[in-house]
């Protein structure tokens, strides 16, 4: 590559990409991080299938109490 193609290219090159400037924050983050930790709730949201899911299983396991055993030795 010649020089005046170096050239070029570094000209080409600046055009493309715009120059980094004002790289600092405009404000301070961490009191928005820390608002939005607060808001956050302990509450944890199950869905309903995870419920019926409970029911059914513990309905098996009062119909068939023979099935305990052989589901503790597989855990």
């Amino acid at each position: 590559m010649t020089e005046r193609e170096m050239d070029e290219l570094k000209k080409l090159l600046k055009g493309a990409v715009p120059p980094v400037g004002g790289t600092e924050l405009r404000r301070d983050l961490w009191p928005e991080m820390r608002r939005r930790l607060e808001e956050r709730t302990v509450r944890v949201r199950v869905p309903w299938w995870d419920w019926a899911l409970l029911a059914g299983a513990s309905l098996l396991l009062l119909l068939f109490p023979r099935v305990i055993p052989a589901l503790l030795y597989h855990l």
